[in-house]
C-alpha cells in the first residue's frame, strides 16, 4: 500500500518514463527475436578488388561475409571469368583467393558467388543460402614504353597502349632520353635525358614523368607527361641510374667534374636530396629486390653494399666468383650471375640466397641479358654462339633457361650485332625486343640516337614475340614499329 503512490510519483518523472518505455521496447524486440529466429541473410561484405587495376604484384584478394560460411560451399560456387586459376584459404569470416598463376593483363574479371550457405551449429537451423554477389576488377593495360627512332619521335619517350590501341610521345622535343625505367605502378617513368638546345647537350640529367596509367595507384599525378627534374648536371656528370623495386630509392654512379676521371656512388632516397655512398667505386650494379641492399661489381667480384647504413657502407658479403649479376627474382631469393672462367668461357649460375650455386648454361659465346619470369621457373636472356671461321664473330639468340630441368630453349636466332635489348611481360606472355642498324661510314653527329650500350644507330625496329603457355616456346615474331629499348610497364 505504501509503494504504490511511491512507484506513480517515478513514473511522473519524464525521464524514468522514457527510460520505462524503452525496457518494455527492448524486452518485446528481444522476445520476438527469439521466438522467430535470426532473420539476417549472409551476404559478401567487403570485396578487397572492387573496381581496382591489379598488377603482378598483387597476388590475392579476399571476400569478407556478415556470418560464418561453409567453406566448402563457398569454394564450390566461386567463380571468376574470366578463369584465373587459385586456391581458397580462410580464417573467421574472411576467405582468401590466392592466384596460382601469372595474372593475363588487359582484362576485365567478374567473381560472382551464388548457392553458397552459411555455417550453422547444431541440426536444428537450416543453414540459409548467401545473397548472389557479383565484383569487378581490372588487370593493368598491356602497355610499354621505348624510344622513339624517327619524325616527331625521334629521341623522345613514348608510351603504347595495346590495350587502348593508343601511343602517345611523353617528353618534349629538346630532351633526348638515353635511358629510362618505370616506377612499379607504371604511373611514372625515370629517365636520363639531355637537352638539345643546351649548351651542356652531351651530360645528362635526371627526370621524372608521369605516364597517366593506373591513376588510381597515385592520385597526385593524374596529369600525362608532366615533367619534374631529380637531378641536374652541375657539379657531377651522371653515368648510370637503378630505381629501386619499391620506387623509394635511386641509386647512381657520377663523376666529380672537379676530379677527373673518379666516380663515386650516390643515392636518392623518395627523390630527396643525393646522399654519398661510402663505398669503394666499381662497375655495373643492381638494387637487390628488398630495395635495401646493392649489388655492385667491385675488384675481381660481386660486394653486396647495405644502402640503409648512415656511415660507411661495408660490404655484407662479396662473391669473388662472379663478375657479373643480370637480374633477380622477384621474391629476391635468387639471382642470375656471370661467371668467367679461366678457359675463356663463360658459365650463366643461380645463386640463391641459401648459398646454392647452379652452374645452367657453358658457353664461349656471350650472355648479355637475362630475366626471370614472372612465377620464377623460367630465365629468359640474350646469349650468342661462336659463329665456325677464322674471324671472330658471335650469333646473338633470345633463349629461355628452364630452372627445373636446368634445359636451354633457344626461342630465336637474331640477325646483325648482339647489341639489343629485350623486356618481358608483366604477365610472362610475349617478349618485346629491338633490332638496331648500326650507323656505319659517317661521323656521329651530337644528336645521333645509341643503343643501351653506347653504339650509335641509323634506326631500330621493334619486335613483339609471343610465348606459348608452357613460356619455353615462341611464335613467330611480329613487327611493331620503330623505335628502341623497349620496357613493358610493370
Amino acid at each position: 500500500m505504501l509503494r504504490l503512490p511511491i512507484l506513480r510519483q517515478w513514473a511522473k518523472q519524464p525521464l524514468d518514463r522514457t527510460a520505462l518505455t524503452l525496457m518494455t521496447v527492448l524486452a518485446v524486440l528481444i522476445g520476438l527475436l527469439l521466438w522467430g529466429g535470426d532473420h539476417t541473410v549472409p551476404k559478401v561484405r567487403e570485396f578487397s578488388w572492387q573496381d581496382q587495376q591489379i598488377g603482378q604484384a598483387d597476388i590475392a584478394f579476399t571476400l569478407t561475409f556478415n556470418r560464418p560460411m561453409d567453406w566448402d560451399s563457398v569454394a564450390e560456387n566461386l567463380s571468376i571469368d574470366p578463369l584465373l586459376p587459385g586456391k581458397v584459404s580462410w580464417s573467421g569470416r574472411r576467405l582468401a583467393y590466392t592466384l596460382t598463376e601469372p595474372i593475363p593483363y588487359g582484362e576485365l574479371f567478374r567473381v560472382r558467388l551464388s548457392n553458397a550457405q552459411e555455417r550453422v551449429f547444431g541440426t536444428t537451423v537450416d543453414p540459409k543460402t548467401v545473397q548472389p554477389f557479383e565484383g569487378t576488377f581490372r588487370s593493368r593495360d598491356r602497355a610499354f614504353a621505348y624510344v622513339g627512332v624517327s619524325g616527331a619521335e625521334a629521341g623522345r619517350l613514348v608510351l603504347n597502349n595495346l590495350t587502348q590501341d593508343t601511343k602517345v610521345i611523353l617528353t618534349p622535343e629538346n630532351l633526348s632520353v638515353l635511358h629510362f625505367q618505370p616506377y612499379p605502378q607504371g604511373n611514372r617513368i625515370l629517365f636520363s635525358a639531355t637537352d638539345r638546345n643546351g649548351v651542356d647537350g652531351v651530360d645528362p640529367r635526371l627526370y621524372i614523368v608521369t605516364t597517366g596509367a593506373n591513376l588510381e595507384a597515385d592520385s597526385e599525378n593524374e596529369s600525362l607527361g608532366r615533367i619534374t627534374q631529380v637531378l641536374d648536371n652541375r657539379d657531377y656528370q651522371l653515368l648510370k641510374f637503378d630505381l629501386s623495386a619499391d620506387g623509394e630509392r635511386i641509386v647512381i654512379q657520377r663523376a666529380d667534374r672537379q676530379l677527373q676521371g673518379q666516380s663515386s656512388l650516390w643515392q636518392l632516397v623518395r627523390e630527396g636530396r643525393p646522399r654519398p655512398i661510402e663505398t669503394e667505386s666499381g662497375g655495373d650494379f643492381l638494387i637487390a629486390p628488398d630495395s635495401q641492399t646493392l649489388v655492385m661489381a667491385q675488384g675481381q667480384g660481386l660486394a653486396i653494399i647495405p644502402l640503409a647504413a648512415e656511415t660507411d657502407a661495408q660490404p655484407l658479403d662479396f662473391l669473388p666468383q662472379f663478375g657479373t649479376v643480370l637480374s633477380f627474382r622477384a621474391d629476391g631469393a635468387a639471382a642470375a650471375m656471370v661467371k668467367f672462367n679461366p678457359d675463356f668461357t663463360r658459365s650463366l649460375f643461380l645463386v640463391t640466397t641459401q648459398g646454392t650455386q647452379t652452374e645452367l648454361l657453358r658457353t664461349e659465346g656471350s650472355i648479355l641479358q637475362a630475366a626471370f619470369g614472372s612465377q620464377g621457373k623460367i630465365l629468359y636472356g640474350v646469349f650468342t654462339r661462336l659463329l665456325p671461321g677464322e674471324e671472330y664473330r658471335e650469333q646473338p639468340y633470345l633463349g629461355a633457361v628452364d630452372l627445373e630441368t636446368q634445359t636451354l630453349h633457344a626461342l630465336l636466332d637474331l640477325p646483325g650485332q648482339p647489341d639489343l635489348t629485350f623486356s618481358l611481360a608483366a604477365d610472362g606472355t610475349a617478349l618485346l625486343f629491338d633490332l638496331a642498324i648500326p650507323l656505319a661510314g659517317q661521323q656521329q653527329a651530337p644528336e645521333t640516337l645509341t643503343t643501351e650500350r653506347g653504339s650509335a644507330i641509323a634506326s631500330s625496329q621493334l619486335w613483339w614475340l609471343p610465348l606459348d603457355e608452357s613460356g619455353l616456346t615462341a611464335a613467330q615474331p611480329q613487327r611493331l614499329a620503330a623505335g628502341l629499348n623497349p620496357v613493358w610497364l610493370p
